[in-house]
């Protein structure tokens, strides 16, 4: 992408209003744009970005066997009447009403909507078990919206449900989207931690969350030093700081963490509710029990930046920046050598990748370099005339302390990207 073609706007100041880190560099770095309250327009720098998680979330959702639909963000009031949490879900719930004066709901969750499609089209235990995923909006009314895409009003979540014959083959599945979800959060580059949880007004009988580890996060995490123990604080309970592991391995310590994944074992509760059955192998009517499965993708982007981050700006892993390297040329439109070399690495290596970006603006290299570092650009490469004079091209990762000069190819720019990340 030429960034002169590319709709980038950023900013030196720090807005007022943004609270913490993640709100304040994605402003800053026009990834987002407030419309009201808890409510934020994608910009394109951004969407790169959230749509990069989504891809990793969806590959890894496909590669463990479940299927992809999409349901109506706006469900019928009586589904969630069914199941009672019409009244307990609480003023996050946003309910409406249409022209007929029917009453709905913007949808917080899918699980009444699930569970009436898998009624509609499941009928036998040969069509089970069945794990059924969506990627799509939802809506839940904060009392007080905070901190960007961290705590939004409208976000963008995966969700997933499972649908089981008995409680053994849920205990599989349920290990199957465990795996999932580690293998998304191990190539999403972040430090992360699994820890028990409760289920909420969700349900069920067994829960864990994953948490992005972030010394800004919200959430209190009591985790055994040298052991395996880890959960919230909720089901920690009375554990504190410095105590015996329930586990008997290792010490508690407390850290930090930013809720981005929650699974749970739902049981019965909504197959129940809504008078679901199947057949088994004897022709006998049974009960399917369920499992969700729950990822904020919007709330990742965030969780991210809270860990991934210096004083310049955003520190992106490879696999979630907006464009992976940025070429700088010095001059570009005053110096014809410069600019016919610049123009050939940029065609030479977006044959390989479209994540490279040009900055053909007419910047001075100061701010030029302010930008990559803001926006959190992995891998710069310098082209001047100093250096091509000797044949060479200037490199840096965006964590290192100093640049290197290498060959003036395609072929020594990714060596160096890829050497970076070893």
């Amino acid at each position: 992408m030429r960034l002169s073609q590319y709709p980038l706007f950023t900013s030196k100041d720090t807005p007022a209003d943004a609270e913490i880190v993640s709100h304040q560099l994605m402003l800053r770095a026009g990834m987002i744009r407030r419309l009201a309250s808890g409510l934020y327009t994608w910009m394109p720098l951004g969407l790169r970005v959230l749509s990069k998680v989504e891809n990793i979330v969806r590959e890894e959702m496909d590669r463990a066997g479940c299927h992809e639909l999409l349901m109506p963000a706006i469900q019928p009031a009586e589904l969630w009447q069914a199941t009672g949490r019409w009244e307990t879900m609480g003023s996050e719930m946003l309910k409406l009403r249409d022209r007929h004066e029917r009453d709905f709901c913007f949808g917080p969750t899918h699980e009444e909507v699930i569970t009436t499609l898998f009624k509609g089209d499941y009928r036998s235990y040969k069509q089970l078990p069945v794990t059924l995923y969506q990627i799509q909006t939802k809506f839940r009314d904060e009392i007080r919206p905070r901190f960007g895409v961290m705590r939004a009003r409208e976000f963008l979540m995966k969700d997933a449900y499972s649908f089981h014959m008995d409680q053994a083959s849920l205990e599989d599945t349920y290990q199957v989207m465990r795996a999932a979800y580690q293998h998304i959060f191990d190539r999403l580059g972040v430090e992360y931690r699994i820890v028990e949880a409760d289920s909420g007004n969700i349900g069920g009988n067994r829960s864990e969350e994953f948490h992005v580890l972030a010394e800004t996060g919200e959430d209190e995490l009591m985790v055994a030093e040298g052991g395996s123990y880890a959960a919230n604080v909720e089901v920690a309970g009375d554990l504190k700081e410095g105590d015996p592991s329930p586990d008997g391995q290792g010490t508690i310590r407390k850290i930090r963490g930013i809720e981005v994944g929650h699974i749970f074992q739902l049981g019965d509760k909504y197959s129940k509710s809504l008078d679901v059955s199947v057949l088994n192998a004897e022709g006998q009517s049974i009960t399917p029990t369920m499992g969700c499965y729950g990822i904020g993708v919007s709330r990742i982007v965030g969780a991210v930046i809270e860990q991934c981050f210096d004083e310049a700006g955003m520190h992106w892993p490879d696999a979630l920046a907006p464009f992976r390297l940025v070429l700088c040329p010095m001059n570009y439109e005053r110096s014809e050598k410069v600019r016919e070399t610049a123009d050939r690495l940029y065609a030479e290596l977006r044959e390989k990748s479209a994540d490279i970006a040009l900055d053909d603006r007419p910047l001075r290299p100061g701010a030029m370099f302010a930008d990559a570092e803001l926006v959190g650009i992995p891998h710069r490469v310098v082209i001047g005339e100093r250096g091509l004079e000797k044949g060479q091209i200037e490199y840096k990762h965006r964590g290192a302390d100093a640049a290197v000069d290498i060959d003036i190819n395609a072929a020594s720019i990714i060596d160096a990207m890829d050497n970076a990340g070893r």
